[in-house]
């Protein structure tokens, strides 16, 4: 009886197993084929993950001569994938079925989801690690209510109450600069602690000092994280095996959490010993963030772990994505030493040499231009995900349930049909007229921070903590990339420069 048994849970398991690693992809593959949705053919177990990976290890081999054309480096297997294929094809992670969309129309009915049927996909666990179920991952009310406290947080009278710190940080940055003159100096990396110092001081109240070991920690997570995103995993596999990568992020996601809430508590009893008076929290993101913890409304109320995964969301997306678009930004007008001047002259008319204001960094029309070409090149998102909750259909395709979603902005940034042939050459003067009149297509196809209600929410923060940042530069120094730069865009989290950006700074 008991062999019987066993027997026939053995049997189960095995037809469970033949349904999801070849009958399910079999008869997937089959159906998008028949709606003319080609692609690489599934693999057992692996999928197309060991393709990709392979493409990527060799587009990254050698740097690439000083192009912008950095579409096929970067994504090598959707590159090559949609000439083979059409501008839509089926690849696999795994078992797991992807969708890649790169038509416009289509990624408008994605993105904007009216009828809730393409939520967003559900983090890896090392993803999961680093941001939990925050206003990135969740759906539906607490969604909407992360989303309104984060708009408060980062739009309006909030975002003007952070300039002082990001002037005084940008600063801090330019004056460090002051005996560099004539050398070779890696801006990558001080935009990097520049970006680190604005979102310590803006939305915790602390110094980059005191937020510094929670970044530490961040670096050595990214790697991990960027690592595990190709590696099949089986869904209980970690309980029984873990590898020393899911263990080393199980630490540093304790640590980092361990930090988060070590300053919760200073906040937190600094307002007790003012006699437990509200404003003592701060009208900083953390002090928003304790105000809603505290709430006695039980509908605008959030949990303390929500609070330590916004925080965590904060400083993983706020540092990452300013740091990479400086960067760029630079490497950009080390090259085009005629819209370096351009920007300059405008600076210089705005604010003289004073320190940049409010108003006028509203009215920098052409660093606009610059920043916006510079996240069209090189943009922040570079791949979304959806998934599709139930048999759907977009546009003439029908979609059974369950199938991945993935829009990569990159396609959409490098398309001739969209920006016309000369789409890898650097032309800020694309958004002489805003980017509503970029292109024939003004929805789709301009989305570096993402598009729809689901948009980055600090795109306001970071394109501000940008523009002071290069007014500042601009008002001090000239600088021309150096003989030692390799231009090597890798993608990471974001697309970062692999090597950093060396430049020869002069004084003005």
């Amino acid at each position: 009886m008991i062999l019987s048994f066993l027997c026939l849970l053995l049997l189960l398991a095995l037809v469970k197993t033949f349904h999801k690693l070849w009958w399910t992809p079999t008869r997937i593959q089959k159906l998008m084929a028949l709606q003319g949705i080609q692609g690489p053919s599934y693999r057992l177990i692996y999928g197309n993950t060991k393709e990709i990976s392979n493409m990527q290890k060799e587009a990254m081999r050698r740097p690439i001569n000083l192009s912008h054309d950095i579409f096929p480096r970067v994504q090598p297997h959707i590159h090559t994938w949609t000439k083979s294929y059409g501008r839509n094809f089926l690849q696999w992670y795994g078992p797991q079925p992807v969708l890649v969309v790169t038509e416009p129309e289509l990624i408008k009915e994605i993105v904007n989801n009216k009828d809730g049927v393409y939520p967003k996909q559900r983090p890896s666990n090392f993803m999961k690690k680093l941001v939990g179920d925050s206003i990135t991952i969740t759906e539906g009310e607490k969604w909407a209510k992360l989303r309104k406290l984060s708009n408060h947080a980062f739009h309006g009278e909030s975002l003007t109450n952070m300039f002082p710190d990001m002037i005084a940080s940008a600063k801090a940055m330019a004056e460090r600069w002051k005996n560099q003159e004539g050398k070779e100096i890696n801006v990558n990396e001080e935009f990097r602690l520049f970006t680190s110092e604005v979102i310590s001081r803006t939305a915790f109240g602390s110094s980059y000092l005191e937020g510094q070991k929670i970044f530490e920690m961040m670096m050595k997570f990214y790697p991990l994280l960027y690592k595990s995103f190709l590696k099949v995993r089986f869904p209980g596999m970690s309980k029984v095996f873990r590898t020393s990568d899911e263990i080393e992020s199980d630490k540093l996601e304790k640590g980092i959490r361990d930090s988060i809430m070590e300053m919760v508590k200073k906040r937190e009893q600094k307002a007790v010993a003012k006699s437990g008076e509200e404003e003592i929290l701060g009208s900083d993101f953390l002090g928003l963030l304790l105000k809603a913890h505290h709430s006695t409304d039980e509908k605008n109320q959030i949990s303390l772990n929500e609070l330590v995964e916004e925080c965590r969301t904060f400083y993983f997306a706020g540092q990452e994505t300013t740091n990479t678009l400086l960067a760029w930004t630079v490497v950009l007008l080390g090259q085009h030493q005629d819209w370096q001047e351009e920007a300059r002259k405008e600076v210089l008319q705005l604010f003289g040499k004073q320190n940049p204001k409010p108003d006028g960094i509203l009215k920098l029309k052409k660093m606009s231009m610059i920043i916006n070409e510079t996240l069209r090149l090189y943009p922040p998102a570079t791949l979304l995900r959806r998934k599709v909750a139930r048999e759907v259909r977009l546009g003439k395709l029908l979609l059974p349930a369950n199938v991945e979603l993935l829009v990569t902005p990159l396609a959409l940034h490098h398309d001739p049909q969209l920006w016309g042939q000369d789409a890898a050459l650097f032309k800020p003067e694309r958004f002489s007229e805003g980017v509503s009149k970029a292109t024939k297509d003004n929805m789709a196809a301009f989305m570096p921070f993402g598009l729809g209600p689901r948009m980055c929410v600090g795109i306001s923060f970071a394109v501000t903590e940008a523009k002071i940042a290069l007014s500042m530069i601009l008002q001090r120094y000239s600088f021309t990339l150096s003989p030692g730069y390799v231009h090597s865009p890798s993608q990471f989290l974001t697309i970062r420069p692999q090597h950093g950006v060396q430049v020869i700074l002069q004084s003005l």
